[in-house]
Order: C-alpha cells, then structure tokens, then sequence
C-alpha cells in the first residue's frame, strides 16, 4: 500500500472534522453559542478535552469565539465547511442514478405476478 501524506489536523477542514467528537461540538455550536465549561458538561467530556477540540476547529476557521466578561464563547463558522459541502455535492449524481435505478427495480416487482407457492413434499421434522 502506497503511504499518502496527510496534513495537519489544524490545517484542513477535512481532517478536523473526522475526529467525531469535534463533528458533535460543531452541531451543538450551530445551534446557539456555547462556552467550554457547557460544552463539557453538555458533552459529558473534561474541559481541557473540549478546549483542545475547539482550539483545532479554531485553526480551521469552522469555530469563532468572542470574549464575555469571565468566559469565552464558541460559535461554529460553518461557510469554512464549503470545501467539505462542495467535495459531498459531487455524489449527487452518483446517488440519484443509484436511487432511481432502486426505484425502478421496485416497480418491476410491483407489477411482476406473484410467485405461485410450491408445496412440500417431505416430511416435517
């Protein structure tokens, strides 16, 4: 198998949102803004856990934070996921043909007569 390199978590939008816990803090970000500490606790994960996430998306432009008094606050940014948008979009087709061609396969079933019922000859055990 032929090594590719990867790059940096920190420096592709890609990378950063494969960790599936990141992906659960950008949904909750999309909702309201969140400090660390709520987000922890929302997530049932320690703190400093949350700030290294949030420092990664950060990197990549998919979280802002603004200051609030004692506490920052976390906002997801999601227009920097118009890369990850853009690439899925190219599946559009792929997954239109394929449920058309399953739409058209379950017609066919539809109008196909019944199967007749063969009866059993042997002996039931």
């Amino acid at each position: 198998m032929i090594g590719v390199a990867r790059l940096a978590t920190n420096t592709d939008v890609f990378n950063a949102i494969a960790e599936p816990q990141r992906r659960e803090i950008l949904t909750l970000l999309t909702r309201r803004e969140w400090s660390v500490n709520d987000l922890a606790e929302q997530l049932n994960v320690a703190q400093p856990r949350v700030s290294k996430h949030l420092k990664v998306l950060r990197e990549v432009d998919l979280v802002t934070v603004r200051g609030d008094r004692n506490q920052r606050m976390y906002r997801a940014a999601a227009a920097s996921l118009k890369p990850v948008h853009d690439w899925v979009i190219t599946f559009e087709q792929y997954w239109n043909e394929s449920f058309d061609r399953l739409d058209q396969y379950l017609r066919t079933l539809q109008q196909a007569p019944p199967a007749k019922k063969r009866r059993s000859h042997g002996r039931r055990k």
